[in-house]
């Protein structure tokens, strides 16, 4: 009997009806600049989409030439609502947004969870935006995938990267990290700040703290993973929500990155 998790933030962090949504979506994309990148790997915010859409569209608008060969996307993300030592995979078969159902890669999720930072825990997925936002982009720009979805809480990033290089792959895999950086600062503050976090992932120093950015924890992780395999990362979109649609009294910081594989020359 297969067993789907439901949207949990449709028609509050984006539109709730399917054709609203797709038309959202595809306006964003359509309006991100498209650098010449390959990722392997990208870091995306989960705010509310007049929020913080347009960043994450400026890293999954990179997908269109490598999207017929993704066939699986590892999506990690910080808990908001559950407390959670280690991070923790969903139950089920699938997720599901207005715009259809996304099947899980079960057999991964299987092997995952014989690691000891690994659990299942229904509750931190039920509610959890950070993963859910990510979703219809992805619906959009990919033909045919399996999302292995994991809810990151209190855990070291050594222990994130080991999670992350069991489903490491190859081109059929992309990894996804979805992170917010400051919260509630100064315009001008927040700006400063960011932009200080921003250049720390850029030299891929795996020292960021949750006050700087609510997905410090995975975002640690791929660092250290991508130090490994020598991935190249590229600062794509660095914004605020008093750049977007909010007042600048108090600002959420986003940011998007995408880590591309070194190619041998010819």
């Amino acid at each position: 009997m297969q067993s789907t998790r439901p949207p949990a933030v449709a028609g509050t962090f984006y539109p709730g009806e399917a054709e609203a949504l797709s038309h959202d979506v595809r306006t964003m994309l359509a309006e991100a600049g498209k650098a010449a990148v390959s990722p392997k790997a990208l870091i995306v915010p989960h705010a509310g989409y007049v929020y913080s859409g347009p960043i994450a569209a400026s890293a999954y608008a990179l997908l269109g030439n490598v999207a017929p060969q993704i066939r699986r996307v590892v999506l990690l993300g910080p808990t908001h609502r559950v407390a959670l030592y280690g991070l923790a995979l969903p139950e089920g078969d699938a997720f599901s947004t207005p715009l259809g159902e996304v099947p899980l890669d079960v057999e991964a999720m299987q092997r995952l969870a014989q690691l000891p930072q690994v659990s299942i825990n229904a509750k931190a997925h039920a509610e959890e935006h950070s993963l859910e936002v990510q979703l219809p982009f992805l619906q959009a720009v990919l033909h045919d995938f399996r999302l292995l979805p994991l809810a990151v809480g209190m855990a070291a990033a050594t222990e994130v990267a080991e999670v992350l290089e069991m489903v490491w792959g190859g081109d059929e895999t992309l990894i996804v990290i979805s992170s917010d950086l400051s919260h509630y600062l100064p315009y001008d503050t927040a700006k400063r700040i960011d932009g200080a976090t921003s250049q720390a992932i850029l030299n891929m120093q795996p020292d960021i703290t949750h006050k700087h950015a609510c997905g410090a924890t995975p975002i640690n992780g791929l660092l250290l993973a991508a130090q490994r395999h020598h991935l190249t990362p590229h600062l794509l979109d660095l914004r605020s929500s008093g750049d977007t649609a909010g007042s600048k009294d108090g600002v959420v910081g986003y940011a998007a990155f995408a880590f591309e594989e070194e190619r041998p020359r010819p």
